[in-house]
């Protein structure tokens, strides 16, 4: 079927070109700006051997402690008095796994304080975020004398 023309030279149909243009362009937008959405927040991580990716899923909760103490679950900031209740109603209500990312400077007793919030909320596993060990030139173990 052909395009027809009115009398009066209008269009009786819809042009869904520019529709289709627009819907495009937002999701090459959306597919460019989602991963960098996703990184969370700037921490230092320590380095160890084994380390495996965080899953790809959306049933995880990232809990993220920074260098100054600062307590973040996703990537909204929690006080450590509220963080057991926000724990319960996020992560032991919904069956979503947590992963600890805490930065290589933040004091141990920062991190046992957090772990502790955790295990008070009832999750009984726990992943720790760690960077992969970088490979270089092996350091000489220390002479005892």
């Amino acid at each position: 079927m052909g395009m027809s023309l009115n009398r009066g030279g209008f269009m009786a149909e819809i042009n869904v070109t520019p529709f289709v243009d627009v819907m495009l362009v937002l999701l090459i937008i959306f597919m460019v700006t989602a991963p960098l959405m996703t990184q969370g927040l700037d921490v230092d991580l320590p380095q160890t051997k084994a380390v495996k990716a965080l899953p790809k899923d959306s049933d995880h909760l990232v809990l993220t402690v920074k260098k100054t103490g600062e307590v973040f679950l996703d990537e909204f900031k929690v006080e450590l008095p509220e963080l057991q209740e926000h724990l319960k109603r996020l992560v032991v209500a919904q069956h979503k796994q947590l992963f600890m990312r805490a930065d290589k400077e933040v004091a141990y007793g920062v991190v046992v304080q957090v772990m502790g919030e955790i295990k008070a909320a009832g999750i009984d596993k726990l992943g720790i975020v760690a960077d992969p060990e970088k490979s270089g030139p092996a350091t000489p173990a220390a002479k005892q004398g």
